[in-house]
């Protein structure tokens, strides 16, 4: 765990030389000690990223002036600094199935992901004792095709009133309407149970068994109102063979999408993933 006094800085800008000198300058000239720092210049966007995990910082608020002025010099995208051990509030998203949302709360609550769960939304009943047995309010919103739209309108008044700062889709077996995304842009992880592009749609590992695939593997992304085609933050695989069932395929991708998932969430919520046009830079 992070020091009480570890603060994080992220950053994007224009590509140019001197990003590195300038903020590790700033940085030393106020006497911070960094920890750790990683980078990325990419090619085709002609864009900056870095992540500054520094320490030693009993008072941040001097940089606050000559960050700006910084920020401005390099024509900052955005950049954000926060304190390492604050955990972002994360409202979790389900419907029947449940292995996702059984290792989020599991890994939160051994403190293996830095995050607060003050909520969890359904459409279905089936996880209110869970999410009680957690200390955690559940919320079931029932949805139709009428009633999508009040859904959702219910469901951002829970994230403004919870000032929630992310959005995860534990197996959210529903369609977001481009409103809820473009509300939340940025801020809605999903899990697809399919490595993607392949195996779109109902059933995929069904889908799989049919085609005797040899691997299998799942995908978090960001949400986008284009369905399944939101900038990929982490995809993993697992090999499977012959003599595996469908059922066994399902099992087998059940644990790869809950690391998945899980490996996601961790990297948001330390501040090490860059949306980047259409993809993502993950500082993993």
């Amino acid at each position: 765990m992070p020091a009480n006094d570890d603060h994080i800085l992220t950053l994007s800008c224009p590509d140019k030389p001197g990003i590195v000198h300038a903020v590790t300058g700033l940085l030393a000239d106020h006497g911070f000690n960094i920890l750790d720092l990683r980078q990325f210049s990419d090619k085709n966007s002609q864009k900056f990223f870095m992540r500054v995990h520094f320490g030693q910082a009993d008072s941040v608020e001097k940089l606050d002036e000559p960050l700006k002025k910084l920020s401005a010099e390099l024509e900052m995208d955005q950049y954000e600094l926060r304190p390492a051990s604050r955990k972002p509030r994360v409202l979790i998203m389900v419907s029947k199935i449940g292995h996702c949302l059984n290792d989020l709360l599991f890994r939160t609550k051994t403190n293996q992901l830095g995050i607060e769960i003050p909520i969890i939304v359904s459409n279905h009943p089936e996880f209110k004792t869970l999410a009680e047995s957690y200390g955690i309010e559940f919320h079931h919103l029932p949805v139709t095709k009428d009633t999508k739209l009040e859904q959702e309108r219910q469901i951002l008044d829970l994230i403004k009133h919870n000032n929630i700062e992310l959005v995860v889709l534990a197996r959210y077996m529903q369609v977001l309407s481009p409103g809820l995304c473009e509300a939340m842009s940025g801020k809605i992880i999903n899990i697809h149970h399919s490595f993607l592009p392949s195996f779109k749609g109902a059933k995929p590992y069904h889908q799989a068994f049919d085609r005797g695939v040899k691997i299998i593997g799942a995908t978090a992304h960001f949400v986008t109102a284009d369905l399944d085609e939101g900038p990929i933050i982490e995809q993993r695989v697992a090999r499977v063979d012959h003599a595996m069932s469908a059922k066994e395929l399902v099992e087998e991708g059940s644990n790869v999408e809950s690391q998945v998932l899980a490996a996601a969430v961790k990297w948001w919520s330390e501040k090490r993933v860059f949306l980047n046009q259409h993809k993502t830079v993950v500082f993993n």
